[in-house]
């Protein structure tokens, strides 16, 4: 029987945080993969799945010293979820090899803004003004960070665009899985199957990575494992109302990661962009968490 963790805000928010550094620097290290940093670029899926292939390693190695506890996986649920959530990532190294951190990791925060939408066919939830409003906030601000225009139109921005779609279609699978299973095994599950799913799809682009290229693969999996640890114990412990503003910080640290390794700073358009999309989740968020006091 699953035995829910102590609540605490404070860890809830420090652990937030931790794992949005950790989120950063996988999409810096796509990035590296992605170009020819270090190297004939690597395909991104293959970096999804090195990504893959050492989380799985990593949760697989903490598993044996911890032993968790372990009940009946809800298989299709994972399976769902795990195939968009391969898809998103995927899309989203993609995207990272082309643009700025800062624009891709913005526009990724529109996946609750599309799990809001999706919610409404799927989970037959019913969405007021208010909270299409805030969507709309959202989708201007990524409008703003694809710069539609002739002369500064960046495609790759779509790639990112799709990553917060499919990822928004992720969450949606998360809520159904939310409290039926211990958080670190939902993250053995979803890894396995992200292994060989990952496994399958990269036959056909494989190459044999460079040693630094190897490092790269390994580090995206060891943040991404640690990232993933930090975020579901931080949901097991506050409410997702507010956690959830915390993991904007991953802007943050994009933006230092992209300035301190590629000397790319943000330009004002990132800055209104990423503005008015965070405003737009921020916007959403309360509005959930008033809701959710209010017993609606």
């Amino acid at each position: 029987m699953y035995i829910p963790k102590p609540q605490s805000n404070a860890a809830a928010a420090a652990l937030i945080i931790l794992a949005a550094a950790f989120i950063a620097a996988t999409t810096l290290m796509a990035k590296a993969l992605g170009t020819d940093t270090y190297g004939v670029p690597l395909h991104a899926l293959q970096i999804s799945h090195g990504r893959f292939l050492f989380a799985f390693a990593a949760l697989w190695l903490a598993a044996g010293v911890l032993r968790p506890q372990v009940t009946a996986p809800h298989w299709r649920l994972h399976l769902a979820r795990t195939s968009f959530g391969w898809a998103g990532v995927t899309l989203m190294f993609a995207s990272v090899a082309f643009i700025p951190l800062a624009d891709a990791t913005a526009i990724s925060f529109l996946n609750p803004v599309f799990a809001m939408m999706l919610a409404i066919p799927l989970l037959g939830e019913r969405v007021g003004r208010v909270r299409w409003s805030a969507a709309v906030l959202a989708l201007i601000g990524a409008l703003v960070l694809l710069r539609p225009t002739q002369e500064s139109f960046q495609p790759a921005a779509l790639l990112a665009l799709g990553a917060a779609v499919i990822m928004g279609m992720e969450l949606i699978f998360i809520k159904k899985l939310a409290g039926r299973e211990n958080p670190f095994q939902i993250l053995l599950v979803n890894n396995t199957i992200g292994l060989g799913i990952a496994s399958c799809a990269v036959v056909a682009v494989w190459q044999m990575p460079s040693l630094a290229q190897w490092g790269l693969l390994a580090g995206i999996g060891v943040c991404m494992a640690v990232a993933q640890t930090c975020f579901v114990n931080a949901m097991a412990r506050a409410d997702a109302s507010f956690v959830a503003p915390f993991s904007y910080a991953t802007l943050v640290f994009a933006a230092l990661y992209d300035a301190v390794f590629y000397n790319a700073l943000p330009d004002l358009v990132t800055y209104i962009g990423a503005a008015i999309i965070l405003a737009g989740a921020l916007w959403l968020a309360l509005r959930e968490a008033r809701l959710k006091n209010s017993g609606v």
